[in-house]
């Protein structure tokens, strides 16, 4: 099932993005392989997920959380 995560990484930076296979995505992203952003900042920890039935639609809410604010994602994160 695709999802939109968010990873906070190791020098307390948000990293957002979209996987089809969630589980898969961030043991890359802990190994150092998941993207060049997050491999020069481990470790990275999820701290927020959202399901969807698409990877479009996926996608879509990824780009959208990227527009925001650090406060922002942070409301989200706390579910506000």
């Amino acid at each position: 099932m695709p999802h939109v995560y968010i990873l906070e990484c190791g020098d307390g930076t948000y990293y957002t993005g979209s996987a089809k296979d969630l589980n898969r995505r961030l043991g890359r992203h802990a190994s150092g392989r998941g993207a060049r952003y997050t491999a020069g900042r481990l470790p990275v920890r999820l701290v927020y997920s959202e399901p969807f039935e698409s990877m479009s639609e996926a996608q879509k809410r990824e780009w959208e959380i990227k527009k925001m604010t650090r406060a922002g994602k942070e409301a989200l994160i706390r579910g506000d």
